[in-house]
């Protein structure tokens, strides 16, 4: 069991990965941030933090609200937390290719990068050990909106986050009315395609996985 929970971790590592490159590529695009990246920089305008700890303090704010719904907080979600935006400005600094300046081919990278982060989020939700903080306010609201496609369901949330961001004047174009919309449409999309919802994950929190683990260990001894 315990060499299945560090597959596990394994696993939800590269659907960050996945995940974060699929970020990279909707920053790429250069048509605009997308909602989450616009209430980011918003609050880096108004504080003496930086993008990256706006965003890491934004996400802590997101754990607090998790767990105010009673969502799950998992592995899954401490590895989201510490990783994520590492990996996605890993990808902005490796990124060979020159900045684009064309609208028809930004729109073409940033949906590309939809796809990768619902596959991103397919492959680490689906190892139950919890969502990462946003995912799993996704996921709170979605089980609150049952009889909502979960794809519409982030419509909705990206829609509020956009409308912060805005207010804190964070940039906004053309590629954040796309993410806006178009994220969930692509998510919703990708995961009937892989028959895959998220709402009915049987999550393990931090605690059952270290239950699980110290059992393990003692049936070495």
């Amino acid at each position: 069991m315990k060499k299945k929970i560090v597959k596990e971790w394994i696993r939800i590592v590269l659907g960050l990965m996945v995940f974060s490159l699929g970020v990279h590529m909707t920053i790429y695009a250069n048509i605009g941030l997308a909602p989450w990246d616009c209430l980011g920089m918003g609050i880096a305008r108004h504080t003496p933090f930086n993008y990256g700890i706006s965003m890491t303090l934004m996400s802590v704010i997101i754990l607090g609200i998790d767990i105010l719904l009673k969502e799950r907080i998992g592995f899954g979600t401490i590895i989201d937390a510490l990783l994520t935006g590492n990996f996605i400005q890993i990808f902005n600094y490796a990124n060979p290719f020159p900045e684009n300046h064309h609208l028809f081919a930004g729109i073409f990278i940033m949906l590309t990068g939809f796809v990768f982060m619902a596959l991103g989020m397919w492959i680490y939700m689906s190892q139950e050990q919890c969502c990462g903080p946003r995912d799993a306010l996704l996921v709170g609201m979605g089980k609150r909106m049952s009889r909502i496609p979960i794809g519409f369901v982030e419509v909705i949330q990206w829609a509020v986050v956009l409308l912060a961001g805005y207010l804190l004047g964070g940039p906004v174009g053309i590629g954040t009315v796309i993410s806006t919309f178009g994220t969930g449409l692509v998510m919703q999309c990708v995961y009937s395609l892989i028959r895959f919802e998220p709402r009915t994950l049987k999550h393990k929190d931090v605690l059952q996985v270290l239950k699980i683990m110290s059992e393990k260990e003692r049936g070495n001894v």
